[in-house]
């Protein structure tokens, strides 16, 4: 019977099967649901797998295992909103405690920054062999060969297996890879013809209690499978004063094992990390001492100090030094036994310092080595590769820098360049000067020096005006960024490297001083551009330790690059011997202050400052000298013959002192080159260079004098210097008018003055723009006379204008016009012309503006009125009266003083 409804069963499932992908929507009967049923579970799944049929599509008891998935067990642990800021605000105020103490976290705690969800154990991990089976565990037992067949057997609560061949098997006790090598051996042994493949099915839960510090301590449900760790990270892992270094196992109120977490998270050893049984607790103690370690370690943080540990060991556990680190200086600050601070200090290079014992509380600072380069040769300025470089013995310039072309850049100044060398132990300097060209290109050995450690080789631009200096801009731009966001934006300019060093160059060394409210020293100007100044100040002064200055370095000029060197070789000036600086000044390229270098003479300091420039009188210089000598000092003045120092005469290429200034004179009658500008109805107009003293009617003449055109009563001539005077009669024109707004306060007819109404008056007046236009007669130049001339200037400019037939009259008339000019007709009758004054017109001061520039104010008598000449290109003005009152007005104030009048009248006659 059994056979026949297995046949059955079989014919209907292969139907189903054979219906194609619209099989599985077929709904199989109740009586093949029934039949399904009674087949034994290993035959129910063989079926659905040999014709790939769900079972619990026909609700067989053999339905396929779900999907095991690891539920969320873990969530990140909430954040306190509560917060309490008093200790942090008192740390801040706390300057004496170290801030690293404060950035310094516990190690290994940010492995447990969750806290534990639900209580449901993992169930899909691989089983190991030595695991121990036991009650509630499933065994998966496969047989082929002679039969194939499927058992699911649960081990009972005796620890035995109902296997339907073999009877009851007791497993208690066995490991897995004991259980499956009994079975295989039973069924070989007793199914003949028959092998299996045994594998674990689901896996019994267990309950462990987590005790001690633990995040969330209590009884947790978790797989068989469950370890130590895993136990933490279902509890949330350890609190913030519990250990991790000594977690303990106890089974049966023992101690059964320990785990240091440091040894898995250090080392990647899970040695100690056992697997947990029913009942067990595990057990997080507190803490024990903490030892903290900063510096130049990989790792610092906070330790947890074990009995017997070393610094070695602590060390050890931050991951090991830096390249960077000096251990030979490193400290431990401890409290001693009187309950004060102290300071250890060890070798970590020693064996006596490695194995100096840790103690709680330590902090352990490893230092850092120094900055600073040993023997090392630095080269900055007009070089392709500035930076640091190797030195060796016998080392020369010319191997520093081989080739002019390769290795200097091409605006290089190759008659120029110094070294600067220190000569102690406290860093006082001496500097040597050498020329690139012969140093580098003929190898002289004059001039190719030997190379010492630590020089600094700096070269210059031939010319500073040349050079794109953006990149070095944006750097001091970037490192101001923070000081400016909160200073706002002060910076003004677009150089700003340029701005702070001729800050800090010209800054004066003085200070005001007064006695009794007299002032008896100049007052220090306060500085706008403070900041830049001294962000460049430090950038300059770390010149050779700045590594993106040294690689911007090439685009500063002579003055900055030397500034580091002059400042330090001043403040080497003591009283037996002067700061070894000198300075030139005059006909040179670059004047200034330059170092003393060793043995300079004339010549020297003049490459120095990039040559004599055109112009320069080599005749005759001046050298200034102080002598000091029986406890006074005096100037002195000597004549030098320049042409004789450069062909190195020794009498005239002296030796230079400290503080000597050289002054180069210019050639007497030696101007620059000055042209003017002539437009307009003239021969030949254009730009003519002028010598000194040379007139206005000399140039008209070199132009080939006026057309027939010129109008001469109109030419307009404008000078650069006049307008610069006018711009400066304006300015003290708007603080004149500020200084008088502030005094007074009202206004002639009372009225408060509004504030911001005069406000735009004065920045309206200080935006006029001055013309410069100087009135001369023209018409007097070109007949010879000659106090009319006037001796030109560079820049000017003359305009002679064609033919005007034109007289405008503006100001306050019915109507604005430019009339045509007729000879006879006076100002009267053009006023007329453009429809007589305005009722607010002031037409007895009306004025008229010649047309060379310069003001007529017409005369007028009862008899006769605006005769005045006029003449082409004229225009009239007619002002505004800033007195009119109108009509309401001029009674109102008629009928105050009629009414005042009639009263005062009244009080007479009653006395």
């Amino acid at each position: 019977m059994l056979q026949q409804t297995k046949k059955v069963i079989i014919t209907a499932v292969a139907a189903l099967f054979l219906m194609g992908t619209q099989a599985q929507a077929i709904t199989p009967s109740p009586q093949m649901i029934e039949q399904f049923k009674n087949l034994p579970a290993s035959e129910q799944q063989r079926l659905a797998r040999q014709y790939g049929i769900d079972p619990s599509m026909l609700g067989g008891s053999g339905q396929a295992q779900p999907k095991v998935e690891n539920p969320q067990v873990v969530q990140p642990r909430a954040i306190n909103d509560v917060v309490d800021h008093s200790k942090d605000a008192a740390n801040e105020l706390n300057f004496s405690q170290d801030p690293q103490k404060a950035e310094l976290e516990r190690f290994g705690y940010e492995l447990f920054q969750g806290e534990p969800t639900t209580f449901a154990p993992v169930s899909d991990v691989p089983v190991p062999s030595e695991y121990l089976v036991g009650p509630g565990d499933s065994i998966k037992v496969q047989l082929f060969g002679k039969e194939n067949k499927e058992y699911d057997l649960v081990i009972n609560r005796e620890g035995t297996i109902q296997f339907p061949e073999l009877g009851p098997i007791s497993v208690a006790g066995l490991s897995f890879a004991e259980l499956r090598e009994s079975l295989n051996h039973r069924i070989s042994q007793q199914m003949i013809g028959i092998e299996s493949n045994i594998t674990m099915g689901e896996l019994r839960s267990i309950r462990i209690f987590i005790a001690g510090d633990a995040y969330k301590p209590g009884s947790y449900t978790v797989s068989s499978l469950s370890t130590i760790t895993q136990a933490l990270f279902v509890a949330g892992g350890v609190n913030e004063i519990g250990s991790l270094r000594n977690i303990q196992v106890k089974r049966n109120g023992k101690l059964v094992g320990a785990m240091d977490l440091y040894d898995l998270l250090m080392r990647g050893d899970a040695s100690g990390d056992l697997r947990l049984r029913s009942g067990d607790v595990v057990f997080i103690p507190s803490v024990g001492g903490l030892v903290s370690i900063t510096g130049e370690v990989r790792r610092p943080a906070v330790y947890e100090l074990k009995q017997n540990e070393t610094i070695a060991d602590i060390v050890a556990m931050a991951a090991g030094l830096k390249p960077g680190a000096y251990p030979k200086s490193s400290s431990i600050e401890r409290y001693n036994s009187n309950g004060l601070r102290s300071i250890v200090n060890v070798d970590l290079t020693s064996q006596s310092g490695k194995t100096t014992k840790a103690k709680p509380g330590d902090f352990i600072r490893v230092k850092n080595a120094s900055s600073q380069f040993e023997d090392a040769i630095t080269v900055v300025g007009a070089v392709v590769r500035p930076g640091k470089y190797q030195w060796y013995q016998g080392q020369k310039i010319s191997d520093l820098l081989p080739s002019i072309w390769g290795d200097l850049a091409i605006s290089a100044d190759l008659n120029y360049a110094i070294i600067v060398r220190e000569i102690n132990r406290y860093g006082d300097i001496e500097v040597l000067q050498f020329a690139p060209s012969k140093a580098i290109g003929d190898k002289l050995a004059a001039q190719d020096l030997a190379l010492q450690p630590r020089d600094k080789v700096m070269l210059f631009n031939y010319s500073d005006e040349t050079q794109n200096r953006y990149e070095l801009n944006k750097l001091v731009k970037q490192r101001i960024k923070k000081v400016t966001s909160l200073t706002g934006d002060s910076l003004v300019g677009n150089d700003l490297f340029k701005a702070g060093f001729s800050q800090l160059d010209k800054m004066e060394l003085t200070k005001r001083s007064q006695i009794g409210g007299v002032v008896v020293a100049n007052e220090l100007v306060e500085d706008k551009n403070q900041l830049v100044k001294g962000e460049v100040n430090k950038m300059l002064a770390n010149l050779f330790d700045d590594k993106e200055l040294i690689k911007l370095s090439g685009s500063m000029n002579r003055s900055e690059l030397l500034y580091p060197v002059v400042a330090k070789l001043a403040t080497q000036g003591r009283a037996d011997k002067g700061a070894q600086v000198i300075a030139i000044s005059g006909k040179v390229r670059h004047s200034g202050v330059y170092p003393l270098s060793q043995g300079a003479k004339v010549s020297e300091l003049i490459a120095a400052a990039g040559g004599l420039t055109e112009g320069a009188y080599t005749t005759r210089a001046e050298l200034t000298s102080t002598i000091v000598a029986d406890g006074s000092s005096m100037v002195r003045h000597s004549n030098i013959d320049l042409d004789a120092a450069l062909a190195g005469e020794p009498s005239a290429n002296v030796a230079l002192h400290s503080r000597d200034i050289l002054t180069v004179m210019t050639t007497p009658d030696w101007q620059e080159n000055k042209s003017v500008e002539i437009r307009g109805e003239v021969k030949f107009p254009g730009i003519y260079n002028i010598r000194r003293g040379e007139t206005l009617a000399d140039v008209l003449a070199r132009a080939g004098g006026m057309t027939e055109y010129a109008y001469l009563p109109s030419s307009v001539f404008v000078r650069e210097s006049v307008r610069q005077q006018e711009q400066l009669e304006i300015k003290k024109l708007a603080d004149q008018l500020r200084r008088d707004i502030a005094t007074r306060g009202v206004s002639k007819d009372g009225n408060v003055v509004n504030y911001s109404d005069a406000q735009m008056m004065l920045t309206d007046l200080e935006n006029i723009q001055a013309m410069g236009r100087l009135v001369v007669d023209l018409s007097a130049i070109s007949v010879g006379i000659e106090q009319a001339d006037l001796q030109l200037e560079d820049k000017d400019v003359l305009y002679i204008p064609s033919t005007k037939q034109t007289i405008a009259v503006m100001g306050e008339v019915q109507h604005a016009a430019t009339h045509r000019y007729k000879d006879g007709l006076t100002l009267d009758q053009y006023l007329a012309m453009s429809g007589g004054p305005r009722q607010r017109a002031d037409d007895d001061r009306t004025y008229v503006i010649k047309a060379n520039g310069s003001v007529m104010m017409p005369s007028r008598s009862m008899w006769f009125s605006g005769e005045s000449n006029l003449q082409p290109g004229d225009t009239i003005i007619v002002p505004l009266d800033t007195e009119y009152k109108d009509s309401l007005t001029l009674w109102t104030q008629v009928t105050g003083i009629i009414y005042n009048t009639a009263v005062a009248i009244s009080a007479i006659s009653g006395i």
